[in-house]
């Protein structure tokens, strides 16, 4: 007997699924929805604010200055980036975890966190099943003694290729990113730059970009923000390079400065060097309507389809080739391939599907034997 036939009867009915009491626990660095940079907390903004729109009973825990349509629980006063502490985010999210779980069987059907591996001790100890989606990389060597440790947590990867230094977790499902179907308006005519987006890191290669737009003659605007750990990399690497208006750096960019910043770009750059879980600006630059040109690391090869959304090409060259190919790709199709794809729509489907799953492999068991059976 499949594990969900009981709990999804209802739905099965009435074509109705059922409200669920959803705590979402997100990250104290950044408020949700961050004013500027910052993915995770954007994602978990956007799925919790569909979930609420579904009718699901949902609590938030995070910053207290985050805005929400749900229920917010505040693990502090203020997002820590903003504070000048954001190393605090670490220390504070065992109380924030203390609260969430305190009588969680009786205020929750499921917990979704999105804080790495903070919560697995508590996922291992409550009644109410927990679901991770890992947002980082997984590939950090000091790290692997606790994902062994909590090796049966349910886990969310947002793209298969996150999961691959971690075969032995488990992993329920993969879960692509969505962004609102309206968030971004697409522009459909011919770009006049190339475009970079995000953070100034080494790993992102702002440098690469740099060069590949100096070798095809396309001027270049980079709008990213610079991290205290990356300030040294910006100053060595990347400020020397700047060259207005030839390769410009206009900074952070908010929400609604992206339509005009993607739109109007003939491509976005995006020429990492690391095993990418999930290129967020990928998705935002589909839904504008502008192929991406990128190398062919991490999650990137899933997101693109070469020759359709994007160009992959690995060495400078085939960057510089792929600048004077791109303009052949439909812009119509890059948007298209976003709202088939890259929806919040889809992407809460997909968790709701998830939810439903351990909702009912947590409630059978008790019902057979009395008690729960473990990941």
């Amino acid at each position: 007997m499949d594990e969900n036939a009981n709990y999804q009867s209802d739905f099965l009915k009435t074509g109705v699924r059922p409200k669920l009491r959803i705590a979402q626990l997100a990250p104290l660095y950044e408020r949700v929805p961050p004013k500027l940079y910052g993915g995770t907390e954007r994602v978990v903004s956007y799925i919790t604010e569909e979930l609420v729109r579904r009718g699901h009973d949902v609590t938030l825990f995070a910053s207290g200055d985050s805005k929400t349509a749900a229920k917010l629980w505040p693990g502090c006063e203020q997002a820590l980036r903003l504070t000048g502490k954001p190393q605090m985010g670490t220390y504070l999210q065992l109380p924030m975890l203390s609260d969430l779980y305190e009588n969680a069987r009786d205020r929750y059907d499921i917990v979704h966190s999105h804080i790495d591996y903070w919560s697995f001790p508590f996922a291992r100890l409550a009644d109410v099943p927990t679901v991770a989606t890992m947002h980082g990389r997984l590939d950090i060597e000091e790290l692997m003694p606790i994902y062994r440790r909590y090796r049966d947590v349910p886990l969310v990867s947002i793209s298969n290729a996150q999961r691959r230094p971690l075969p032995f977790a488990n992993w329920v499902a993969t879960v692509y990113h969505g962004l609102p179907r309206n968030l971004l308006t697409p522009s459909y005519g011919p770009g006049q730059y190339l475009a970079f987006l995000g953070r100034i890191s080494p790993e992102k290669r702002p440098d690469l970009a740099i060069e590949v737009a100096m070798r095809s003659g396309i001027p270049l605007k980079i709008a990213a923000k610079v991290d205290v750990t990356d300030r040294d990399y910006f100053e060595a690497s990347i400020k020397p390079r700047l060259t207005p208006p030839h390769v410009e750096y206009i900074g952070e960019i908010s929400e609604a400065e992206k339509s005009d910043f993607l739109g109007n770009a003939r491509a976005l750059m995006f020429p990492i060097d690391w095993p990418e879980p999930f290129g967020l600006a990928i998705i935002e630059s589909m839904a504008c309507g502008t192929p991406v040109i990128a190398r062919p690391c991490g999650s990137v090869p899933e997101l693109l389809e070469h020759g359709v959304t994007g160009i992959i090409g690995d060495t400078v060259e085939d960057l510089v080739a792929a600048v004077r190919q791109v303009e052949s790709l439909s812009r119509v199709e890059c948007r298209r391939q976003f709202e088939q794809r890259f929806t919040v729509e889809c992407m809460v489907d997909r968790y709701e599907e998830v939810y439903q799953k351990l909702i009912a492999r947590a409630r059978l068991p008790r019902a057979a034997n009395g008690r729960k059976a473990v990941g």
